[in-house]
């Protein structure tokens, strides 16, 4: 049996771990788009570490792009077996993966139409990753599971889903893998969750297995106690839109964090805490996942649903707009009225938020909040680390507006929280893979794991492969 790591390694986004038994099984975890401009990864998510038609199964942690976005090329180039995941991630695959491939036609079109003004040759012209017909095509091999049930997936492999907290759907993966009498227990955790956050259940812990795959995004940091959130994010709303008479600038994904921020501001405007502005939720893909949400109350926590019982609405308040269209979306661009607008992605890299980035940025009245990870070749990631200008659609923009940073609200666990949820392998683990994180970040959580007691802690490269005995 050996693992082979093809995406995610040393970096953030991009998940993708191949399995293989003795027997030549294969079995792919994950199937994810690189997300940024690190021209080092350039060529990622159009090339294999593998060959698709020979991947027998793929198991699937959670929705994310940069866990699912793969999938519909991995179909287009040949891959023809089942695809397990929970059922939420299933549901939320069916909207995510649409709207992947309207963004990859886009931005092909787009691509080509500047080069076709400037006369380059037509060998530079691109072509989408994927389209929506080879979406239809990858949701015919999804199949749904619920949490903690035990699924043989073929002779001598059963696959166990445990609630990871992290989005809707979201789960750890523990295979036990029986091969010439003896069995072996591996692991991948996906993302993990936070526990003590809205919406969601807390993470359920994995059995102890032999060999984990981890996820190490925030691991040389600790996240904002939750208390001082609500205050800060006040403060944040308060300085910007009533005493700068500015927009209120949060960048979310679509898919979690969206929903966190609106129930948190859904709670504030009960309690009589939120000041009377415009709200809008500006993503349609936010817009339906919202919806999914609604449908998968099996993964609430204890809170939403006691909430429910006098809000039938978590998701929905006086002065909130989710806007679909884009002549709307447009406006907002324009308007001058000081509001809170929350639109994907969370990295600024994509959607509709780079023309709201492109259009205030340089305003000092009005302020970008980031509220969560951001790779480091992204605009969001570019902010974070100071820039002070920024190349928007061609045209060099400066940084006047106010940048704030609220990880409280990140869907990761810090380095405290992943440590403890890993605690209950150290005894019999042979060996923990760190994946999800940049390098410097994982050196730091790995010394934090030596002082924990664990021993054989690897941080694999892209492409590098381990026999596991």
């Amino acid at each position: 049996m050996k693992i082979k790591f093809c995406g995610a390694a040393q970096e953030v986004t991009g998940s993708a771990h191949l399995l293989t038994l003795s027997d030549g099984y294969k079995i792919l975890f994950d199937c994810g788009l690189y997300q940024g401009n690190d021209k080092e990864m350039e060529s990622f998510n159009e090339t294999w570490l593998f060959d698709p038609k020979e991947i027998d199964c793929l198991i699937l942690s959670h929705a994310h792009i940069d866990h699912s976005g793969r999938i519909p090329k991995l179909v287009k180039d040949g891959f023809k077996g089942d695809i397990h995941c929970t059922h939420a991630t299933r549901s939320l695959c069916a909207i995510m993966l649409l709207d992947s491939a309207k963004i990859q036609v886009r931005d092909a079109e787009y691509h080509n139409k500047r080069l076709r003004k400037k006369k380059k040759s037509k060998k530079k012209y691109k072509k989408p990753l994927y389209t929506t017909e080879h979406v239809k095509e990858s949701m015919n091999l999804f199949i749904g599971y619920p949490y903690d049930r035990r699924i043989r997936i073929r002779e001598g492999v059963e696959l166990l889903f445990r609630d990871a907290g992290h989005i809707l759907g979201s789960a750890s993966v523990t295979l036990k893998i029986t091969e010439k009498g003896k069995t072996k227990l591996f692991g991948f955790t996906g993302d993990i969750g936070r526990p003590n956050r809205p919406i969601l259940r807390d993470p359920m812990p994995m059995p102890s297995v032999d060999y984990l795959i981890c996820e190490s995004t925030y691991g040389d940091k600790d996240h904002q106690a939750k208390p001082g959130e609500e205050k800060k994010f006040l403060e944040v709303i308060k300085r910007t839109c009533l005493e700068k008479k500015g927009k209120l600038i949060i960048p979310a994904f679509s898919i979690g964090r969206t929903q966190e921020i609106v129930y948190m501001l859904d709670q504030l405007e009960s309690a009589g805490k939120l000041p009377r502005i415009p709200v809008y939720v500006d993503s349609p893909l936010a817009v339906n996942a919202t919806t999914v949400f609604g449908s998968h109350p099996e993964c609430y926590d204890s809170d939403l649903s006691e909430y429910m019982l006098t809000d039938d609405n978590p998701f929905g308040f006086n002065n909130l707009t989710y806007i679909k269209e884009v002549a709307l979306s447009k406006q907002l661009n324009h308007s001058k009225e000081p509001c809170i607008i929350i639109s994907s992605s969370g990295m600024m890299n994509a959607g509709r938020v780079r023309h709201h980035l492109a259009n205030n940025i340089d305003n000092p009245k009005n302020t970008f909040l980031i509220v969560g990870y951001c790779a480091p070749h992204t605009p969001g990631g570019m902010l974070r680390n100071g820039i002070e200008s920024i190349k928007l659609y061609g045209e060099v923009k400066m940084v006047r507006a106010d940048i704030e940073i609220m990880e409280s609200f990140s869907a990761h666990a810090d380095r405290g929280e992943i440590a403890d949820y890993i605690a209950n392998q150290k005894k019999g683990l042979k060996k923990l893979f760190l994946v999800h994180g940049v390098e410097d970040r994982q050196k730091k959580f790995r010394t934090t794991l030596f002082d924990k007691g664990f021993k054989k802690v690897e941080i694999p490269e892209l492409g590098q492969e381990f026999v596991l005995k």
